[in-house]
């Protein structure tokens, strides 16, 4: 099934059987924010918040990419995860 929307390629992750990679987590995570929000312009997380260091490196990696492209790079995403995940 091939999403065509934000909301029905979310809805599609949802379905997996399998959990995805955190590398592979990482990156829906970035290209939905890059999609939804635009360019990551908060402050790096500090300490020992090792999650949230890694999320917000992960959506760093897109910025300069339009929420369009984005957008279109994240259906794919989820459209080829979707073939190895359920």
């Amino acid at each position: 099934m091939k999403p065509t929307t934000l909301d029905e390629a979310m809805a599609l992750t949802q379905k997996f059987t399998t959990r995805p990679t955190n590398e592979e987590l990482l990156k829906l995570y970035g290209l939905y924010k890059q999609a939804t929000e635009g360019d990551n312009e908060g402050e790096r997380p500090g300490g020992f918040d090792f999650k949230a260091a890694a999320k917000y490196m992960s959506w760093l990696n897109y910025k300069g990419k339009s929420k369009e492209e984005a957008k279109e790079a994240y259906l794919e995403l989820v459209e080829e995860l979707s073939k190895k995940y359920m």
